[in-house]
């Protein structure tokens, strides 16, 4: 597979999501690439994350035949997390809503949007897991997150509910970033190197 490691869950996946990994790695090899002009790909550590070359953070997303992936230096960015999601149908969205949503966000979200609301939530709490994680090497799920706001202009704002180590505590904001073409709905949250 183009020097590609796979885990044991690739290797017997579907044609289809072994399809996705692969374009996925072939996408931070290209931005790897693109910023260091180095022909590497991103192993894979704990819990199947890339272990990224020395000097530098990325993430990597891909769901329904999309795939992506951002590289920086560690100098600018502490940590990067991007994902895509295809919009949710509205009826899905509605059953999902308390599985995604805290009762705040159900509550101060919630408009006739439910199909993009719960989609972004969902989004950006994966990317704000995939900026985390390797920060604090702590597992945290939907519950743990929350959407604040949401702005037209691709602009948002998550907030921690829960301590994942003594830097990253309940309260701690951050600051997200979307955009949605056609129904692919694609979310960024970057750690600065400085806070």
């Amino acid at each position: 597979m183009h020097a590609v490691e796979q885990p044991a869950n690739i290797r017997q996946a579907a044609t289809k999501r072994r399809a996705e990994f692969l374009a996925g790695r072939l996408c931070a090899r290209a931005a790897i690439d693109q910023l260091t002009g180095r022909n590497e790909i991103p192993g894979i550590g704990k819990h199947h994350a890339p272990l990224w070359p020395e000097g530098l953070c990325g993430s990597i997303t891909h769901s329904d035949g999309y795939a992506a992936a951002l590289a920086a230096r560690r100098s600018d960015w502490r940590s990067l997390g991007l994902d895509i999601e295809t919009l949710l149908e509205e009826q899905q969205a509605i059953e999902l809503a308390r599985e995604i949503l805290t009762l705040q966000e159900r509550q101060r979200l919630l408009s006739q949007e439910h199909a993009f609301e719960v989609t972004l939530a969902f989004s950006l709490k994966e990317s704000l897991f995939k900026a985390l994680y390797p920060l604090s090497g702590t597992r945290f799920y939907f519950e743990h997150a929350e959407l604040l706001e949401w702005q037209t202009d691709g602009y948002a704002r998550l907030r921690l509910l829960t301590d994942l180590s003594s830097e990253w505590c309940r309260g701690r904001e951050f600051v997200g970033r979307f955009e949605l073409k056609e129904r692919q709905l694609l979310t960024l949250v970057a750690i600065p190197s400085e806070l």
